[in-house]
């Protein structure tokens, strides 16, 4: 894979902390920088100032709402089986529940039912609970028939969703709340928020309660969704982040506290890192391989013994998905090295075995590692379900809409989609997708770019430079942490970590002025052997500081690094 520079770059050696603070947020498109640095609290942003029309649909859905709690109607809170989905539905649940609703969260299983609404989804709703009204949360946009088939049975249905919207929207539906630039547990968040304000009660403790929650609870859950599902960091989207971050330390209800506990992350800062790579995996672990909703119940149950059992249950569970990605993720990368050299600008692979709850983590570890967009097949109830991610220069949904002839149904985000399609249709779908994508993604687009912020002396790295572009996090999706680039002298290295897969490295600024900084690069313990102390090196790298034993210090983490041999 071609490594690229990127962005053009700045010179950060003659620049202060605060010029290169303010050129950062310049780059990121900040235009207000005060708001970015102090975002609005969420408990201040309304439904209304994403669309003018919602007051309007809300003031309908109100009236609906009170009309339903009189008559004691039943009402069902429809989610997704991702983390998005589900701390959507904890939030909306809860919400009603505590507002004396007759409320029940329904969760679709992925192997039997799929995504979203289905009739047979639908069906099983109607004849338990035979409801007034079904609200939807992570999804609704692209279900416009199920949503009329609902309607003919006599549900009405309100759609809170972010996705993308497809040609036919679903004009059956009673309302919908459609905001692309939150998640879907956001858009829960504000929702719920809008029919909290609509019937709090003042003398009522669950009403009070709920207010606390609006504020640390909920605003947590809808932060675990937002970074889970890869929305872009900025907007409202960093103001629920910002401020979800920090309400952590606030929340008391047992099934975070057991999943932080099961994750080995109990009482540590909560950054995106740990919801990205250690809370959302372990719900989204049991949508993949078994029924989501014991995730959901695990969020929402008040008992600690419960809490406890499921956390362990969830862990296990994610546990045996990590086997089942590295079992079929090595059967996926023989199929990509058995193509030959010239590997297709779209990567497809098929196979009737693998799990339907994982062929998404395949794909995006193939196009990570062979920096190409990619679909993974595999065979479900005689059809074939399909996952896809992408690059960032290369709309993957958009393209499979454009295929829509061949498939059953298609949606998902720029850079990752999902779809089925009869199994007649795939060999003709590959051969026509391939050929498609070869003209449409150049090879420029399948350069890697390694996007560096600051090129910089290592003696310009200060704590207080990197204290203030920490005033910049949450970084993710969006809002990427800076990426630097120096140059400078191989001191020592050695190789790390429990798997001894890691180096760490310690280099010297070129003119030798500090003392060596440390670096680590991560699964890179393979060119070890090829160091040689004071070689040359070019370094793009991210900075944190630490704290050990009241000292702190830089550490620097490689994204890439080169070797030029020469001695200084």
């Amino acid at each position: 894979m071609k490594i690229g520079w990127g962005k053009e770059i700045k010179q950060g050696k003659t620049l202060s902390d605060n010029q290169i603070v303010s050129l950062l947020l310049k780059k990121r498109g900040v235009k207000n920088p005060v708001e970015f640095l102090n975002p609005v609290h969420p408990k201040q942003i309304r439904l209304k100032d994403f669309s003018p029309f919602y007051e309007k649909k809300l003031q309908f859905c109100f009236k609906l709402l009170e009309e339903i709690k009189e008559k004691g109607e039943m009402i069902i809170v429809y989610s997704d089986y991702d983390a998005d989905g589900i701390t959507g539905a904890a939030i909306l649940w809860e919400t009603l529940h505590f507002l004396g609703f007759n409320v029940m969260p329904y969760v679709p299983h992925r192997k039997h039912e799929g995504y979203g609404f289905s009739k047979k989804g639908i069906d099983a709703i109607k004849k338990q609970y035979d409801p007034r009204l079904m609200i939807s949360v992570d999804h609704g946009i692209t279900a416009a028939e199920k949503i009329t088939y609902a309607k003919k049975l006599g549900i009405s249905v309100i759609v809170t969703d972010h996705h993308l919207k497809p040609d036919m929207l679903p004009k059956d539906a009673f309302a919908v709340f459609h905001i692309p630039q939150l998640s879907g547990s956001a858009v829960a968040y504000f929702f719920a928020k809008e029919i909290f304000i609509r019937f709090y009660k003042k003398d009522s403790l669950s009403h009070k309660m709920l207010e606390t929650y609006f504020q640390t609870d909920y605003l947590a859950l809808a932060t675990i969704g937002t970074i889970a599902d890869m929305v872009p960091l900025i907007g409202p989207s960093r103001n629920i982040a910002w401020h979800g971050l920090q309400a952590f330390p606030f929340v008391k209800r047992y099934g975070l506290k057991h999943i932080l506990r099961e994750a080995g992350i109990a009482g540590r800062k909560i950054t995106p890192y740990e919801i990205g790579f250690m809370i959302a995996p372990r719900i989204n672990a049991v949508g993949r391989l078994e029924h989501a909703m014991d995730a959901l119940r695990l969020l929402c149950t008040t008992q600690e013994k419960k809490a406890y059992e499921l956390a362990s249950h969830i862990g296990n569970t994610n546990r045996e998905r990590q086997d089942l990605v590295e079992q079929s993720l090595k059967e996926a990368k023989k199929m990509v090295e058995s193509i030959g050299k010239i590997i297709p600008k779209l990567i497809i692979l098929v196979s009737d075995h693998w799990n339907e709850g994982i062929i998404g983590l395949v794909a995006s570890k193939i196009t990570e590692q062979y920096g190409r967009p990619t679909i993974v097949m595999t065979q479900v109830d005689g059809f074939f379900k399909g996952s896809a991610r992408s690059i960032p220069s290369f709309h993957i949904t958009d393209f499979l809409r454009d295929q829509k002839k061949y498939l059953v149904d298609v949606g998902g985000h720029k850079q990752a989609a999902g779809f089925t399609i009869e199994n007649a249709r795939v060999k003709e779908f590959i051969k026509v997708a391939q050929k498609k994508a070869d003209k449409l993604i150049s090879k420029k687009d399948l350069e890697r770019k390694i996007d560096v912020d600051f090129k910089l002396p290592l003696s310009r790295l200060s704590v207080s430079l990197v204290e203030k572009i920490q005033t910049l996090e949450p970084f993710g999706v969006g809002n990427p942490r800076p990426v630097f680039y120096s140059e400078g002298t191989l001191v020592d290295a050695k190789i790390i970590g429990k798997m001894k897969n890691h180096l760490k490295l310690f280099v010297a600024d070129l003119d030798k002025k500090r003392l060596p900084m440390e670096f680590v690069a991560f699964s890179s313990a393979d060119q070890f052997f090829s160091l040689k102390k004071g070689e040359k090196m070019k370094l793009r790298y991210t900075v944190e500081v630490s704290t050990w034993q009241d000292k702190t210090s830089i550490t620097g983490k490689i994204i890439h690094f080169d070797q030029l041999g020469e001695k200084v």
